[in-house]
This record gives C-alpha cells, structure tokens and sequence, in this order.
C-alpha cells in the first residue's frame, strides 16, 4: 500500500534550508511554516519523496524532558528496517500524511504522533525549539525536522510499542554513552539542547 507523506518544495521553506542542525525557531516562524504547509504542501508518494531533494518532508520531532533528563530510546531488532536496529533516539516523531490534513496538519500529525509513541496520561504542552536539518546525506537532504520539547515535570512516560523500543529517562552522561548509536538527527539536537553533550 502507498503512503502518502506532507512535503514542502525546498525553496518554499520559509528561512530556507541552508543550514546543518539545528537552527532555532519561535513563533513567528512556526506560524511562517504553518501558513507555508496550507499554501504550498502537498502529498507525494513517499517512495518518491525519498528520492526527490527539491521537496523536503515535513517531521514533527519532539524531545521529552524531565527536568536535566531526556526520554532516550533505543530500537530493538524486532523493528521493520534493520537498519535502525540496535540504534537510539532522543526525538519522536513521524511523517504527517492525508489523515492530518486540515486546517493545520502539522500540529494534527504532531498530536498524533505523540498519541502513537508515547505512552503518557496527560496533555503535552509542545514549545518549538527549531528546525532541523541535515543535506549532508541523502536521507537527511529529503527531509526537516520540526523539532519541539516537551516537560514531563515527574509524570510519568513510556513507549508503547515495547517490542521495538525501550526507553526512559537518563541524564546526560548517559546520553553521551549512547552517542555512537544515536541517530544522527538525535546527535545534532542533543549538542544543540544538553549541555556536555
């Protein structure tokens, strides 16, 4: 079955996409962003979006704090792509695609995808930290992040596909353990939000 998935053309991505990282964002350009996805988004075959660099993937991502902690997760080998086996992630989140769309499909696909990771009984109060980016390979040039945190303040989180994922609270050292294996989206948002990352 085809997936669709919300994409962007490149040079109608407000601020552009010539940047490595994470560049930071704040209201103003949420709603820059938020008015570009109604005006301009589109749905493209993802098999063809993931070859096409002048259209950029929209990713919602959102990074869980607990105070000085973040949510780390680590992928068992029981995922689909073997490629992502064994390596961790700090950010959740996913494409958005049709059964978003509406009036604001990337906070649609942002709620949604924080209901379809996450197991947490209480509303999360997202904050747009910036947007990420990352040409350098052909997967992270298809694609930008929208990247948001979320504070936990002591409620509890857990993943909730446990076949596939692990996942709790760590501090930063354990983090910077874990750097080898974190995805490469995961090393440029920690070096831009922990300090001794």
């Amino acid at each position: 079955m085809t997936e669709l998935v919300l994409v962007l053309p490149r040079d109608l991505v407000p601020g552009g996409c010539n940047f490595r990282g994470l560049r930071a964002a704040g209201v103003d350009d949420l709603a820059a962003l938020r008015a570009a996805v109604t005006a301009h988004g589109t749905y493209l075959d993802r098999a063809a979006a993931e070859v096409d660099p002048g259209h950029k993937q929209l990713i919602p991502y959102v990074v869980v704090r607990d105070g000085s902690s973040t949510f780390l997760m680590h992928r068992t080998d029981a995922g689909g792509d073997p490629r992502l086996h064994g390596r961790a992630s700090i950010g959740v989140g996913g494409h958005l695609n049709p059964v978003d769309a509406g009036a604001d499909a990337l906070m649609a696909g942002l709620r949604r995808e924080w209901r379809e990771e996450l197991d947490a009984a209480w509303e999360p109060r997202f904050e747009l930290i910036g947007l990420l980016n990352d040409d350098s390979n052909p997967v992270g040039a298809v694609h930008l992040g929208v990247v948001f945190s979320v504070e936990a303040a002591g409620r509890p989180v857990a993943v909730r596909e446990r076949d596939k994922l692990v996942g709790g609270f760590a501090d930063v050292a354990v983090v910077r353990g874990a750097w080898d294996r974190l995805e490469t989206w995961s090393q440029l948002v920690a070096e831009a939000l922990l300090p001794g990352a």
